[in-house]
């Protein structure tokens, strides 16, 4: 059986299309094609963007109001779950707190590779068309909004999360 693939869809620039894998990590890829599905993701925003790191979105509208989801397991080396998947240039993964099974929707692309996170985060996917939206997306000019870094100073809003099983 094929990879399913999600096209996330950004408002004014295009469409991120990625292949998951939910051999290295099921419980994030059902949880993310699960939120998909239900359209979680429309008009929530990339949140946090880290030139030459990562994007992280999925988690707060434009007005900056959270949206929770119900947390998973995180499926990586330190909480005793193997999964190969590196974080390099393109890779999906899900972001999380100082708890390790604090993930839920919330998650980032890859702007470049980072090791350093290999066996921490629940890597579930990477980008097969539309690096360079994501490249736009690092290079948006950020400042602080509130408690947060890193924002973006015009908001970059997902349009549309869906799913080809």
């Amino acid at each position: 059986m094929a990879n399913p693939i999600v096209k996330i869809k950004i408002k004014d620039l295009g469409t991120i299309t990625a292949e998951l894998y939910p051999k290295d990590a099921p419980i994030t890829v059902e949880n993310f094609i699960s939120l998909a599905k239900s359209g979680f993701y429309e008009g929530l925003i990339f949140h946090r963007v880290i030139a030459g790191f990562m994007i992280q979105g999925g988690g707060f509208d434009t007005s900056f109001q959270q949206k929770k989801a119900p947390s998973i397991k995180g499926e990586f080396l330190i909480n005793g779950i193997p999964n190969p998947i590196r974080h390099e240039r393109g890779v999906l993964s899900m972001a999380r707190t100082q708890v390790k099974d604090s993930a839920s929707s919330q998650f980032f692309i890859m702007h470049a590779d980072s090791a350093f996170l290999d066996g921490q985060y629940a890597a579930f996917g990477k980008v097969t068309d539309g690096m360079e939206i994501v490249d736009k997306i690092a290079a948006s000019k950020t400042s602080s909004y509130g408690w947060y870094n890193d924002v973006p100073v015009e908001a970059v809003v997902i349009e549309s999360v869906t799913v080809d099983a």
